[in-house]
Parts: C-alpha cells; sequence; structure tokens
C-alpha cells in the first residue's frame, strides 16, 4: 500500500506542477474559444456609422445598456446626457480591449477582474433592465438543470476568469516576457 501511496503522490505531484503553467494557459485559450468574438461582436453592435462611430454610439448600444431609461425617453438618444454616452463607450470599449489583454496575456490579472465585473454588470442590466427573470434565462444554483443563460453560464465564464486573476496568464504571456525583462534589468 505504501508503495501504491508514494506512486500516486509521485504522479500527482508532476501534475500539479505542470498545471502552475498549463491551468492559466487552459484558461486563456477557453476564454478565447468561447467568450472573445461573443464580446467583440457584442461590441460591434454597439458601434456609430463609420469611423467617428467609435465616440458616437448606436441606439441599440443605448438599448442594451439602459433600455428601460431609453424607452422612457421615447428611443430619442439626445435626451441621455454625457454621463450615459460615457458609460456606453466605456462598456463598449471594454468589450473590445479587455477580451485583447486576456487573449496577448497582457495585464492579464486587471483584465481578468474587468471581465468579471463586466460580467456581473452585464447580469445585473440583463435581470434588472431587460427583466430577465424567467427560470429558464436566469436559472437558479443547484436546480439539477445546467443551462440557464445567467446564473449557470456566467458561473463558469466567472470561474474561468477566476483562475486568471489568482493564476496570472501564465508561461506563454506578454505578462511573462514582460516580467523577465524587469527581472534582468534589476539585477
Amino acid at each position: 500500500m505504501h508503495a501504491l501511496v508514494t506512486i500516486h503522490n509521485a504522479v500527482f505531484g508532476l501534475v500539479e506542477r505542470a498545471g502552475t503553467w498549463v491551468l492559466p494557459l487552459a484558461a486563456r485559450f477557453v476564454f478565447a474559444a468561447t467568450l472573445l468574438l461573443y464580446y467583440w461582436n457584442s461590441g460591434l453592435t454597439k458601434l456609430g456609422d463609420g469611423i467617428l462611430g467609435l465616440f458616437s454610439p448606436s441606439i441599440g448600444a443605448y438599448s442594451q445598456i439602459f433600455p428601460k431609461q431609453l424607452e422612457a425617453a421615447g428611443y430619442d438618444v439626445s435626451q441621455f446626457g454625457i454621463f450615459h454616452q460615457l458609460v456606453v463607450l466605456a462598456g463598449t470599449y471594454a468589450e473590445f480591449i479587455l477580451p485583447l489583454l486576456i487573449l496577448l496575456g497582457l495585464f492579464t490579472r486587471l483584465a481578468a477582474l474587468g471581465m468579471i465585473g463586466f460580467i456581473i454588470v452585464q447580469s445585473l442590466t440583463d435581470v434588472i433592465g431587460h427583466n430577465a427573470t424567467d427560470a429558464k434565462t436566469l436559472g437558479a444554483l443547484f436546480d439539477r438543470f445546467p443551462d440557464s443563460i445567467i446564473l449557470d453560464q456566467r458561473l463558469f465564464w466567472v470561474f474561468v476568469l477566476a483562475v486568471l486573476v489568482i493564476k496570472g496568464a501564465g508561461a506563454l504571456s506578454l505578462d511573462r516576457i514582460i516580467k523577465r525583462r524587469l527581472e534582468t534589468e534589476a539585477m
């Protein structure tokens, strides 16, 4: 029995050591494979026409982020103030910049933390602003149905991002290159 325990500990010791570089890389891969284009496409729907659309969000942006306020304003975006425009622009830029940073492995911990915050705000907007409170969409934890969009899916999204907040970007990242360069310069 002692030999079996020794073999087990040796094998899974190697697995655990490999996990320090595999897990962050896998988390970034899963994020890129499942959520990168989801957020970039969502960001594209918020841009206005032409190159100036980067600074002039579409009505779709307001309807996604401020649905009840836009309806109350008769779908007249001109009734919104600078605060609303800045929130919409920040949300739109975040949908492009934060996923790109995670993909590149640059400022990964901060980008992943920002994405977690973004997902929380996105979920609250879905529930409060868009009234996504039906059981199928909202879901419930520990209910044996793992397919709700908000609680089930987004919990997995947050978990993948939490791995990046805790572990960093991993060995194949710009964060690692910058860290090594700074360590070399410090010597």
